[in-house]
């Protein structure tokens, strides 16, 4: 039932209503009390609020309007309903919050674990939004404009600097540098975390094997661990010796279970491993099932 809903419109939008959400719960039981104010329209609206008293989701609103517009005519329709949906449900969630217990919400009073605890279930909750292809509006939205310019840059690293841009304003509003520090600290977590559940998720390890055994290693992959290998050629630059190099793709689960494999067959074989954040083709995908 799970994986036939994966992939549909229903799945986005119900990521995009657990992320903001959680987004809520962050923002009003940790980051708001403490005023920290990790950047973004809705760290700005924590800032306004301790100032002029206006509710954090009516500013989050009112800042996200132009915003919106741009990015509906940038984005396109689709990305800008999502977009729409995940502003609304985030002020909503936040207004209920309060409705249910009140303008003053008891949160944590310790500054360092409010930054920690917030910036994680922010960094959730906008993962999760921005898995679902939506934006809460603000900085998360004006990333994913960014993004579609500078494709290199991931939507929270290009959120991050705007938001150090907000941080540092909002600190010297609010008069407090330990505060803004806390903020800088909320907001790297958020970025980490974002990041994290956006590409690191269904993380694969690739191994470089070089080996005077490459076709018995390669043979055992292929029997022990049923993945694929593929040889590619290489050359020694100081004794222009030809070499097969081995490249192999496999889960977490595999990554011991090769080592093993190599050791056994020639512990003097050279491996390289790095981390592949996505993988695409059938084949990997139906032996990883």
């Amino acid at each position: 039932m799970t994986e036939r809903l994966k992939g549909t419109i229903l799945f986005d939008y119900i990521l995009i209503t657990i992320g903001t959400l959680i987004m809520a719960f962050g923002l009003m039981f940790f980051l708001e009390p403490n005023t920290i104010a990790p950047g973004g329209v809705t760290g700005l609206a924590i800032v306004i609020q301790k100032i002029s008293g206006i509710p954090i989701d009516i500013t989050n609103l009112v800042i996200n309007i132009p915003l919106f517009i741009i990015g509906l005519m940038v984005l396109g329709k689709k990305f800008g309903l999502k977009t729409a949906y995940g502003t609304l449900t985030l002020s909503l969630f936040i207004r209920l919050i309060i409705t249910i217990l009140g303008e003053d919400i008891v949160g944590v009073e310790d500054l360092l674990l409010s930054a920690l605890y917030g910036g994680v279930l922010m960094g959730v909750g906008i993962g999760l939004v921005f898995k679902g292809g939506g934006t809460t509006g603000g900085t998360d939205l004006a990333g994913a404009i960014l993004n579609k310019y500078i494709p290199n840059l991931s939507i929270p690293k290009l959120m991050m600097v705007i938001d150090l841009m907000i941080v540092a304003t909002a600190g010297i509003v609010n008069k407090k540098l330990e505060t803004a520090l806390y903020s800088v600290i909320a907001l790297y977590i958020i970025v980490k975390i974002a990041d994290f559940i956006i590409e690191g998720l269904n993380y694969a390890k690739a191994f470089f094997i070089i080996s005077n055994y490459p076709k018995e290693i390669g043979e055992e992959i292929m029997r022990t661990l049923d993945r694929g290998v593929t040889v590619l050629q290489g050359r020694g630059m100081y004794t222009g010796n030809d070499k097969d190099v081995l490249l192999c793709i496999v889960d977490r689960s595999q990554v011991a279970k090769l080592k093993n494999i190599v050791h056994a067959i020639d512990e003097n074989a050279f491996i390289m491993v790095t981390t592949v954040h996505e993988v695409l083709g059938e084949g990997f995908k139906e032996k990883n099932t």
